[in-house]
């Protein structure tokens, strides 16, 4: 079914995107059924691969950090909550992150309290930048989770080797090469439902030999307004496909040349924007090449290219009902285009990582009033960005125990100003920096010492990050700081200098971690809603907190595990609070695994948020009040049919607690919500849900 037609737009008056029971139960019934249906075929294929995939059965709540600053994971494994929408909806299961909720989905992710460009995103290798000025297509909104084998977390400035900018941390959502010894195949695929008429279907299969390999994934998912712990309904439904194929090249054990090519769209409805989401078109491109062993200190040298567009259509009539007056739409696109070059170098004790990389991207806009009168107008190119780094990583092996790692970057970042007016409809004016050119030379950089004693490794670094504003802090704001003629002219680089200590100790029974961090931000960019419109300026700042984490393995099959993470800020030139940061979270898990089941619980507790500054915050959210703390109960269970079949099934807010978190977005009035009285949007009551996992 084409997706414009997925969800026809009822009656006026009718309950609009209700999910039948019946229908409901008839999902559930099928993705079981699929999996067993399928059983039979992963046992007769279960030769056909070198790598034999064994599916563990478990239903992860808390991922475990990896190594000193660094947490990675299987996006692919079955977790709780419900397995995620989007990208930014699993990393906000990370402790250390939350998402600044607008709804069903495509929440924006936050990292120690800090959003935006601050966290450097790439998936695949490139970054995949949205085009709505107010981010409703967030960048993690074009990643499907599961579609991807790995996931790579780096806090804090500790490290220069994926792109300026990256003062919170760094994500990277990546696939990993295809490896086949002789002429076989693999085939991954899942099918998952719930309420609120959840139903997301997933295939990833590849084929290849020791010559190269053909990968095709391809998902679609969806999900119908949810019902709060109240009862009441959220306009949230949501509706995505993605489709990606790689070809890769292996001539030789030493050699990976791998083209990539992708699309997807999607519509979403949010309870808390004046408009919707009815288009998320996305294209996306890249060529990878790596050459490993070329000498004796030359270990590898490695490329990539990209080439990702995203085309996004926002309106106010096709899913909700279209207004008396004031039907309008807003059609808007950015490309980009980027590449990496860096190689990999190797002594007795020290290795160094050296490249460069670029990025060009430029943004384009159409509005309309009226119903679908948008695409009768011409697109107006309003900003173009360009930005270019050297980068260079080394770590000194200092003996069998210590390790001093740093790294330095330098990047030239240059932005032109193409619009000729400022505002929207009658009330525009003369842009006074037109056809204007904004350029800065950036440094960053880091230094941190690692030391092993036992079980445990301790750090302490201590990094340096200079941020380029990024579109949505140049162009968005409506207002211009105090005493500039507008956001482009007066917004000045971010500048963070932070120390991040920590320690993490592993043994048989314990896997422990803590984590802290201080910083200062000189220019931090905030922006003040307070007038009634956004302005943007820069404050000084102090940002300081930190994670830990544990889990206790209690006998062979009992373990308990529990996670706490906390963000505070500080607006030094006001002298308050800064906004948007994310309450004290804890969460406690306990789990009961054999070989081939397990169970578990999940307990989520949040505390109440008392620090905010009202009318504060960024392109996305503001602070609205305090919030209360809640706490929220899961269960699930998990069992392995075969080898290769999982089966698991889950219940989110086992109590029906009816909650909101800090960070989120107001009723919107054209979902009846009041307009003078701003409500943040309830999370989902009771959630069951689900899952079929085949591979083979």
């Amino acid at each position: 079914m084409p997706l414009e037609n997925a969800y026809a737009r009822p009656a006026h008056g009718a309950c609009p995107f209700a999910q039948k029971p019946s229908r409901l139960r008839w999902r559930r019934a099928f993705a079981v059924f699929g999996g067993l249906l399928l059983a039979p075929f992963a046992s007769a294929e279960e030769h056909q691969h070198d790598q034999v995939i064994i599916l563990a059965p478990k239903v992860v709540t808390a991922v475990v950090q990896s190594s000193p600053l660094t947490i990675v994971a299987d996006p692919k494994d079955a977790r709780q909550p419900v397995p995620a929408s989007d990208g930014a909806d699993y990393l906000k299961t990370i402790p250390g992150f939350a998402a600044i909720r607008s709804g069903g989905s495509n929440g924006d992710p936050v990292l120690r309290g800090m959003f935006g460009s601050r966290i450097n995103l790439l998936a695949n290798g490139g970054q995949m930048l949205g085009a709505c000025p107010g981010r409703m297509d967030a960048p993690t909104s074009y990643i499907a989770p599961e579609t991807y084998d790995r996931l790579t977390v780096i806090k804090g400035p500790q490290t220069v080797l994926w792109g300026p900018g990256a003062s919170a941390g760094t994500v990277l959502f990546e696939r990993e090469p295809e490896h086949f010894g002789e002429l076989g195949s693999r085939i991954d695929a899942s099918l998952l439902a719930g309420s609120n008429g959840r139903f997301d279907r997933l295939l990833d299969a590849a084929a290849g030999g020791e010559q190269g390999y053909l990968r095709l994934v391809g998902n679609r998912a969806q999900a119908d307004d949810y019902r709060d712990g109240d009862g009441d309904t959220v306009p949230s439904r949501w509706n995505k496909w993605n489709a990606d194929a790689a070809l890769g090249w292996t001539p030789d054990a030493d050699t990976l040349v791998e083209l990539t090519a992708g699309s997807g769209d999607g519509e979403a409805r949010y309870a808390g924007r004046g408009m919707d989401g009815v288009q998320f078109k996305r294209e996306s491109l890249g060529l990878r090449l790596e050459k490993s062993n070329l000498g004796e200190h030359l270990e590898k040298v490695e490329a990539r290219l990209y080439y990702n567009y995203a085309d996004h259509l926002m309106d106010n009539y096709s899913l909700r009902d279209a207004p008396a007056s004031g039907a309008m739409a807003s059609n808007v696109d950015r490309r980009t285009v980027g590449g990496r070059l860096a190689g990999t170098w190797r002594w007795d004790d020290l290795q160094l990582i050296a490249g460069v990389d670029g990025q060009a991207n430029t943004h384009r806009k159409r509005s309309a009033m009226g119903i679908d009168t948008y695409d009768d107008k011409p697109w107006t190119k309003d900003a173009a960005f360009h930005g270019y780094g050297a980068f260079g990583e080394l770590t000194w092996f200092a003996g069998d125990r210590d390790r001093l790692i740093g790294g330095a970057r330098l990047d030239r970042a240059t932005v032109k100003d193409y619009r000729d007016t400022l505002g929207s409809g009658m009330a525009t004016t003369p842009n006074p920096t037109a056809d204007e050119r904004r350029e800065d030379t950036l440094p960053s950089g880091f230094l941190r010492y690692e030391h092993d004693q036992g079980g445990a490794t301790w750090y302490a670094g201590l990094g340096h990050v200079e941020r380029f504003p990024d579109y949505w802090e140049l162009f968005s704001p409506r207002q211009a700081p105090t005493g500039e003629v507008n956001a482009f002219d007066g917004i000045e680089p971010e500048k963070t200098t932070q120390l991040d200590v920590g320690v993490q100790y592993r043994d048989k029974r314990v896997d422990a971690w803590v984590s802290a961090y201080a910083g200062v931000v000189r220019d931090f960019i905030l922006f003040d809603y307070r007038s009634g419109s956004s302005r943007a300026e820069n404050i000084d700042a102090r940002i300081m907190g930190g994670e830990m984490g544990a889990a206790y393995h209690l006998t062979e099959r009992w373990t308990t595990d529990a996670t706490l993470a906390y963000a505070w800020g500080e607006n030094r030139t006001d002298d308050e609070a800064l906004p948007q940061m994310p309450p004290l979270e804890a969460r406690f898990g306990l789990t009961y695994a054999t070989d081939d089941w397990s169970a578990g619980a999940l307990w989520r507790v949040v505390r109440a948020q008392n620090r905010v500054a009202v009318g504060k915050g960024n392109v996305v959210g503001k602070d609205l009040e305090s919030s209360p703390g809640f706490g929220v109960l899961s269960l699930n269970g998990a069992y392995r049919v075969s080898e290769h079949l999982r089966l698991s099934a889950g219940v989110d807010n086992l109590l029906g607690k009816d909650y909101a978190e800090h960070l989120n977005l107001a009723g919107n009035a054209g979902f009846g919500f009041p307009a003078d009285d701003p409500r943040s949007i309830h999370e989902p009551g009771r959630t069951l849900w689900t899952k079929v996992d085949l591979s083979f």
